[in-house]
Order: structure tokens, then C-alpha cells, then sequence
């Protein structure tokens, strides 16, 4: 007589300690996240801008005097370094900690919706003053700034620039499921440097990182506006969300489900 196949969410014979633990951080964080009042939420999404801006800073500094987008991207890497070290918020970081913790009935669907729209609104807030300051004391960086931003926001709307958008979103939630391997902040560096360098080298499509390069091109006179970034914005950020929840999240689930049933199971 054959037997049943096992439930998904029953817990595997041998367990993999390793992903069960991850799980368990990320849950405990993204629920702190989720929790966070809203003046440090907007506290930590306007540094996470600022922090982001120093990368920006950077990229452009690099690029203006190699003309390498590599080389650029290698340098922008020291935004995320700032992100990492400082513990502020960028919004395309939440699309694997505080899902989980809502997976886990440890949130709730409107408190990610909060974070994830403040942080946002506050990323781009702070970014866009950083990025007036940069091209009005650097004014050496506006012909990169006009030529970088301009790139991105006359990027046509399809199939070519919404795979740019996905792939956009896979490196950074890569990146932040990396970081949350590891209790090292050591270790943790290495991913913000490596996928900061892809993110930028490779001029993905990135909701927040491109949105300053076109703020960096409006302030140095671009023949661009924000009718041409807003759409962009959106279309960009859809792609960050489906690389990010569809590619990376979901599947990371596939993995622990049995840990996913049992944090339900308490919540209830």
C-alpha cells in the first residue's frame, strides 16, 4: 500500500538550522519594522535617502572623470555601505524582511503599505535636496548629471526597461537576504559592496537610486522634467516589487514553509 506524500508544511527530517534561523531573524525584524512609529519611520527613510545620495555622489564623481559605469558602480557601492552601517531605510530593502514578518501573521498588510509608501516619499524628499546641494557645490558634475539623469528619464516604458526594473529588485532583495545571513557586519559589508557595484555598473532600473539621477539632471538644467520621471517612478517600482516579492521572496518561502505554518499556527 503506497503511503501519502508528506504535507508541505511539515517540518523536513533534517531540518536546515541554517535557513530555520534566517527566518526567525527576518520575522523578528520585519515585525519591528512594521511596529516602527511614524516620525522614526520617516526619520529613517529621509537618512536612508541621504545615505543613498553620498553613493549617488560617487557614481557621478567617478564617471565624470573615467567615463567607466563599472568603475562608477563600484564607487556607488558606498551608499549601500552607509545604508548597512547606519541602519536607515531604502525602500526597494523592504521587500523581504517585513513580508516575511506579514507572511508570518506577524503584520499586517496595511502597516507594510505604510512602510513601504513613507519610505518611499521620504527616500526621494531627502535625495532631491541632497542632489540640489550636489550639482550647486559640484558644479564640475552637471554634463554627468545631465547625461546620466536624462538616460533614465527618457528610458521607454516596456519590456526592456521593466526587466531592468525586475532584475533591479532581484539584486537588492538578493542582497538583503545575504545580509541576514549572517550576525557579521564584517561579512555583511561584501554584499552591499558587490550587488551596490551591479545595482549602479550595470544601470539597472532602480525606483530610488535612478530617481536621484534624474533630480541630479532637473537641478543642472536637463532638457528632462518630472512629468518625464514621474511615470518611470511607477513603472520602475512595479518592476523592484515583481523582482523582488515574486523572484526572490516567494521562492525564499519555498523553502521554510513549515516555519511559515508554525508562526501561523502561534499567531492563531
Amino acid at each position: 500500500m503506497s503511503q501519502s506524500a508528506p504535507s508541505p508544511a511539515a517540518p523536513p527530517a533534517r531540518p536546515e538550522k541554517e535557513s530555520e534561523d534566517a527566518f526567525d531573524r527576518l520575522v523578528s525584524e520585519g515585525r519591528d519594522r512594521l511596529a516602527r512609529p511614524f516620525l522614526p519611520l520617516l526619520s529613517v527613510g529621509l537618512l536612508g535617502g541621504i545615505d543613498v545620495s553620498t553613493g549617488v555622489l560617487a557614481q557621478l564623481l567617478v564617471l565624470g572623470a573615467t567615463g567607466s559605469h563599472l568603475v562608477a558602480g563600484l564607487a556607488f557601492s558606498i551608499g549601500f555601505v552607509a545604508l548597512l552601517l547606519a541602519r536607515s531605510e531604502l525602500f526597494t530593502e523592504n521587500f523581504l524582511v517585513p513580508v516575511m514578518a506579514v507572511v508570518a501573521r506577524d503584520g499586517t498588510v496595511a502597516a507594510l503599505l505604510r512602510l513601504w509608501v513613507v519610505t518611499l516619499v521620504a527616500n526621494l524628499a531627502s535625495g532631491w535636496v541632497l542632489m540640489w546641494l550636489v550639482v550647486q557645490g559640484l558644479p564640475g558634475l552637471r554634463a554627468t548629471a545631465v547625461e546620466s539623469g536624462t538616460h533614465y528619464a527618457t528610458l521607454p516604458i516596456g519590456l526592456e526597461s521593466f526587466c531592468l526594473a525586475v532584475l533591479a529588485g532581484v539584486v537588492i532583495t538578493l542582497m538583503t537576504r545575504m545580509q541576514h545571513g549572517t550576525e557579521s557586519t564584517g561579512v555583511r559589508i561584501v554584499p552591499a559592496v558587490l550587488f551596490g557595484a551591479l545595482l549602479a555598473g550595470g544601470q539597472l532600473f532602480h525606483s530610488v537610486l535612478d530617481s536621484l539621477l534624474v533630480f541630479a539632471a532637473i537641478h543642472s538644467g536637463a532638457d528632462v522634467g518630472y512629468g518625464d520621471w514621474l511615470p518611470r517612478l511607477g513603472w520602475s517600482a512595479l518592476g523592484n516589487l515583481t523582482g523582488g516579492l515574486v523572484l526572490v521572496t516567494a521562492v525564499r518561502l519555498l523553502r521554510v514553509p513549515h516555519r511559515v505554518a508554525e508562526a501561523r499556527r502561534e499567531d492563531g
